[in-house]
Parts: structure tokens; sequence; C-alpha cells
């Protein structure tokens, strides 16, 4: 039972001597992402002494290997509510150590109120995060059944609903427009009327704003007293539209239209509007700031601050420019708090949310500051209404995230990567004097090096996710000066010292991952597994499990992770200098990495931006490489979205890197015909290439399948690419007559 894991821990200041019990619910995340790849090969010798037990394939699917995410949340300064591992919704009362079956093992609990539970059946995902559904209101004691329903409309697939901040008031979307009501027995009131599928999104976001800027299909928000909701306005009337080919299913082929601007194309517009939903409904829509004027614009990110104030970022094109403003619901008014600016693009979460005061005087953000000759880092700032800027924490470390402010002590608590950049703490800080800070989980739980946190309402208490340890993955170390000395059971290594081009060094951190029955004596190879794309961070004590540990079970290989150039939490040098330079120097350090370890052949698997940098390595690592595969790979940034191109590339650009690769060696490519962000079109141009110039290749496809497969096709992706690079491994004499020629 998942109670059994829940124990309490304080993270009040030490001015409160660490008084009382708080809450700390470790719970290890599988990160099963889909992630990129390389292997580097030698030989598959079989060892003596071989473990009887190996990872399988069906292993990674089964319920005993993956790890139970309570999905706790916060209802009450002393309340938790959670679900168990049977599937149970249970509510916590840490103060009384109480707790209650508020509904039995049902699996599609979307939201809770008092007495009433909204459930929902997934009828059709539709990208990465959006679904339609159809919802029902249960009464947990009268038994009785409400289906959510628009006025004269029976048996409704909706788009969402969810509850507001008062009694039962709820909403739901259905065909892009927004109605409200404000209990559930009530009649519904239509908020909005201006959507039409497709075209304009109320409450809701379109692809690009769901894939690329809010990463949420959501685009609406409740005041705290659940008396106004803000929401977004979406408009692609202008936005060009991208087939997706349906092939399955029916006689005739059949597809789907989505607007889809790629680089220099025409972008949605977008607006911010309020209303009041009590007496009269109201709307007042928010005026976007004069220093953006006519020029294309992002809304990355929408707070309340108050019942009637919201923070909302307004965001350039190029996003090289933002402006943090404070706006008055009640009029439609926004002021401006913080600009900020950079001459390649913002990394700084443009989703982050400031953390305000309760009486608006002052705000905190994550923001770059220089830390002398080591380049700019992120930490916190805190803003006063006297226009005072203060650096509560500084050094070569980055803050992670913000995540909450006791006013009472003033302290404000954040995550943040200062004992080690792989791992994530919980420290406070005082806003007073010299702003002392204390580290709360460092040494908590010696298993446990990699945190989350979720703060209560009162910032007094918070929920701990453990989300891997040191020794999580039985990782290894490589010493640069001698790798073959130094395989400690620890998580990572620095593989050497770099000059970038302005003459600084940089320590480019290589993590190992070795078979179990490791012998000195016998040749391995090496997976090398890319970032997915600049700003990530391959090389952290975060737990995940992936194929690739099937490999190096089966097949003595060792994996790899490097983060080098535009690689994330490290500092704003190493991130930036991949601008305008993506498949250069973040190629050339993954090159650098292979010839580092070792000099024999390689094998590679890529996707995405991943897929990218592997083709671009493929056209300077001719002797490293044996076989490669490519899984639905980026191939031309110009037919990418205009929100991710242009934030790597800036302005419309002509890069097609593929013409100048020569592909000689074999070639597998997978492809997913339906896939909503790397388009069919991508490998389609690949492929062209890869005919004329006669390389040999072998192609995989998955029909009406987008980038995020289901079970099934991954199982069977799995087992293809084992397959593919176990045949690849097992062609032992030519490897050996190269490293005897070597």
């Amino acid at each position: 039972d998942l109670i059994t894991t829940v124990e309490f821990v304080d993270v009040s200041p030490p001015q409160r001597n660490w008084k009382g019990i708080a809450i700390s619910l470790l719970v290890i995340v599988v990160v099963c992402s889909l992630i990129t790849m390389s292997v580097f090969v030698l030989t598959p010798v079989e060892l003596p002494g071989n473990s009887k037990s190996r990872l399988t394939v069906a292993d990674l699917y089964k319920p005993e290997f993956s790890v139970h995410d309570p999905e706790a949340t916060w209802i009450s300064e002393s309340e938790v509510v959670y679900r168990n591992r049977d599937g149970h919704v249970i509510k916590f009362n840490f103060t009384l150590n109480e707790t209650e079956v508020i509904l039995t093992n049902s699996t599609f609990v979307s939201d809770l109120k008092p007495f009433y539970v909204m459930g929902f059946t997934v009828s059709l995902q539709m990208y990465r995060y959006s679904y339609t559904a159809s919802y029902i209101v249960y009464n947990i004691y009268t038994r009785e059944v409400w289906e959510l329903n628009p006025p004269e409309v029976q048996n409704a697939v909706l788009q969402h609903a969810s509850w507001g901040r008062q009694g039962q008031q709820l909403i739901y979307i259905f065909e892009n427009n927004i109605y409200y009501q404000s209990d559930v027995k009530s009649n519904s009131l239509r908020i909005t009327s201006s959507g039409m599928e497709g075209v304009v999104f109320n409450g809701l976001t379109d692809w690009l704003y769901e894939e690329e800027i809010l990463h949420s299909h959501l685009a609406h928000w409740w005041s705290p007293d659940g008396e106004r909701l803000a929401f977004l306005t979406i408009n692609d009337s202008l936005v060009p539209n991208m087939a997706l080919p349906q092939f399955t299913g029916s006689t005739y082929p059949r597809g789907l239209q989505y607007p889809y601007p790629m680089a220099g194309e025409t972008n949605p517009t977008v607006k911010l509007s309020v209303v009041n939903l009590f007496g009269g409904t109201h709307t007042q829509e928010l005026q976007p700031p004069d220093q953006l004027g006519l020029r294309d614009f992002y809304i990355t990110m929408v707070t309340w601050v108050s019942n009637t104030h919201l923070a909302v970022r307004w965001v350039s094109r190029p996003q090289d420019a933002s402006l943090l403003t404070l706006c008055d619901a009640t009029i439609g008014v926004c002021l401006q708090r913080h600009e900020d600016s950079s001459d390649t693009w913002l990394f700084s979460p443009q989703r982050q949310e400031p953390l305000f005061s309760k009486d608006r005087s002052r705000f905190f953000l994550a923001l770059p500051v220089k830390q002398g000759g080591q380049g700019d880092f992120h930490h916190i700032t805190m803003f006063t209404k006297k226009d005072e800027v203060r650096h509560l924490t500084s050094g070569d470390w980055e803050v992670t995230k913000i995540i909450g402010y006791d006013e009472n002590n003033q302290t404000v608590y954040f995550l943040s990567t200062e004992v080690a950049a792989a791992q994530r703490h919980l420290y406070s800080v005082s806003t007073l004097g010299l702003f002392p800070r204390r580290c709360l989980t460092c040494g908590l739980r010696e298993d446990c090096t990699f945190f989350d946190a979720d703060v209560s309402p009162d910032a007094q208490h918070a929920i701990l996710h453990c989300r891997g340890r040191r020794d999580s993955s039985k990782m290894s170390v490589s010493d640069p000066l001698n790798p073959r000395t130094s395989r400690q059971v620890l998580n990572l290594g620095y593989l050497y010292k770099k000059k970038s081009p302005q003459g600084h060094n940089l320590s480019l951190p290589l993590k190992l991952v070795y078979p179990p029955d490791f012998s000195e004596t016998f040749l391995y190879g090496l997976l090398l597994i890319v970032t997915g794309s600049p700003g990530d961070q391959a090389v952290t004590e975060e737990f995940g499990l992936d194929w690739d540990r099937v490999l190096v079970g089966l097949d003595q290989v060792i994996v790899a992770r490097l983060d080098g150039r535009g690689s994330g939490f490290r500092g704003q040098r190493v991130l930036q200098q991949v601008h305008q330079r993506l498949g250069t120097v973040d190629a050339d350090d993954q090159i650098a990495a292979l010839q580092y370890v070792t000099s024999a052949h390689l094998s590679r698997l890529q996707q995405g931006y991943g897929g990218y940098l592997a083709l671009m390595m493929l056209k300077s690592t001719e002797k490293l490489i044996r076989c490669a595969a490519a899984q639905a790979p980026i191939t031309d940034w110009t037919l990418y979205a205009s929100a991710s191109s242009e934030r790597y590339f800036g302005s419309p650009f002509n890069e097609s890197f593929y013409a100048a690769v020569e592909l000689t060696w074999p070639t597998l490519i997978c492809m997913f015909v339906f896939a909503a962000n790397v388009h069919f079109q991508h490998s389609a141009e690949l492929i062209k290439h890869l005919i004329k110039i006669g390389a040999n290749y072998t192609m995989q496809i998955y029909p009406d399948e987008g980038h995020f497969l289901s079970t099934h096709s991954q199982i069977q992706l799995t087992q293809s690419l084992i397959g593919y690079f176990r045949g690849c491994l097992l062609d032992v004499s030519s490897l050996l007559d190269q490293r005897d020629d070597d």
C-alpha cells in the first residue's frame, strides 16, 4: 500500500526550529521519453560467468518494472489527495494522521470535489497532450450520475472539463467554445461563440501552442476566488495547413488537416481575455504592451497573483525579447514589471511563473546572472516596487525551480544543482541580511540525490518526490587520464577539457553504464545516447529505463551519455554556443566523445533533433560508423515548426544539410507517417537523396502512427532496433580486421 511510503519532513526555515512533521512521498519516476542514441561496436564476445537473469524487452512493459506515481496534490494546508497502487483515490490528513478512501479503483478520475467526482473516458488522443473524452459527474454518497453535455446535445464528446475554485462550479469545452455551470445541476452558459474546428480555439491550444509554447492543451486559468476565468483565443485562419494521411481503416485513404506554421510562415494570432462569471457575464480583453507594436508575439505564461490581477509574459517571435506584465483584469490594463533580452535566444523558462507576495509589492524570478569568468547562471532575483533588484543566490550552479515563498519568515524555497549539476536538491534562502541558504534534502535520504518538490499553500510543508539516486543505474566513471582504471559505481565523470571558440575551458560530462559482467579483457560496443533538444540534460542521476539497458545485458554494450555544447543546466555559455550552429559544435562534441573513448566502428540511432544531429555526425565520421538508424529525423529546419526553428536559427534560412550527406554504410530509417511534429516529409527528402547517391538503406514504416507510438508499435520498434543492432554487433570478423588494421 502506498501509504507505507509516506513520511514527514519539515521544510520550514531554521528560525522555526525545524518544527512539525512535513509530508514526503518518495516516488521514483521512470521517464520513458523517446530518446536518441548511438552505438559504438567492437565485438559481442560471450563472457564467462554471465548473470542468469537479463533484462528483456518484455520486462520493460511489465507492471513490476513500472514505478507508481501517486499524483499527490495539495487540497488544503494539511491535506493531500493521491492515488495508491491499487487505483484507489485517497485523502490523507497528516496533521491528524488520518486517511479516507474517496473513490475505489476508478481508472478515469479527472478531478475531485467534496461529495463529487468528475470522471472521463478518453475517446481520441489528438496530439501530445490533447484528447477528446466523454465526461460524467458522480456523487460519491448518493451514487447519482450526470453526463456533461452542451444544451441540446446528447452523448457529447468534449475537449476538456474541470472543476472551478468555488463549490461545484465547473467549465467544459466543446467545439472550441467554453461553457460554464455554477454547479453540477445548473444550466450551461456558453462563454464564447467564436470557436471553429481547426481555426479558432478558445481556452485550448492549437498544435503550435500545445507542442512548442505552453506544453499543454489547456489555455485557461481560474482566478483564486473562482469569480473570473482568463483564457486565450488563438486564431489560425491565416496559418498554412499540414496534411497527415491515414491509410488504414477505410477503403479510400483519409487525412487530417491542421494548422502548422513552418519557419517564416504566418503564425497564429493570440489574445488574452478575462470573463467575469458572477453576476452579468462580462469579457475584458487584456491589451499587449505597446513595445510589441504590430510585431508577432507569443503569450508564454499566465498566472493569477490575486483575485483581480494576473502576471502575463509576452515574448517576441524570434524569442530574443520578453516582457513580464502585471495586468488588472477589471480594466484590461497591463503594466510592465520586467524586461529581458538576449543576443541569441531567451532560455530562461518562458513558462516560469513569477512568485509574488500577497500584496504584490515584491516578486521572484530565476534569471541569468553573471558569475565572473564563469558566465551566466540562473539565480533567484527579487524585485520590489521601489525598483530594487537583489540577487538572493550566486555561484556557478543553476536554480532550476522556485517552488514557494513563506512571507511570515521571509524565506524562499527552490530546487538547484548546487551540490552537482546531475543532482537536484531542495533549498531555502532568506530574503534578509546576507541571504543565508540551507539545503533541506542533502543527507535526508542517502539513497536519493534527485528530488522534485511541491510546497503546501502556506509554504510550511512539502511533498518530496525522489526521482533518482546516485547508484540507481549502477553508473561508472571514466577517468579522463586513464579511463580503464576508474570504474567505481558512480554517476558521471568529466570526459575532457575543451576550449570554446571564445577561449573558455569547457568540461563535458560523460556517464557510462557497464554490462553486469564487465571484464577488461574483452571488447565492447558503445551506445551513445544524445539528448533530444538544446537545453536538455543527459548526464543526471534521475532514474530512467529503456531498451538500451536490454542491449547492455544481452550484447555486452556500454551505454554512454554526454552533455556537450547546447546542453542545459550548466550555464548560458555552454547552452547558447549552438545558436545558429545546430549540428556543428554539438556534433563535434559527440564525435570527440567517441574518439576519446576508443577509435573503432560505430552504429547510431537518433530521433527528431537527435536524428538531425546524428546525420550531421555521419557526414564527417565515416571511419567511425559501421551502421546507422534514424528515427523520424529532422532533415531541413525550414520545414519544421516556426517557434522551434526560429528560436535556434533566427529569421528564415535555407538550411538543408542532407544534400551533402553521403551515406555509404547500412542505414535503418524508421518513419511515423502520422507524426504531427516531424512530418514524413523530412524522411521522404532524406530517402530521395539516399536513392540518388545509391546508399544502402532499410526503411521501416508505421502507418497512421505519430511521434508517440502505441504500446504494440513501441514493442515492435524496440524489437526491430535491437535486432538491427545485434545484426551489426554479430558481424565480428570485419570489426576484428579493422582493429588489427588500426
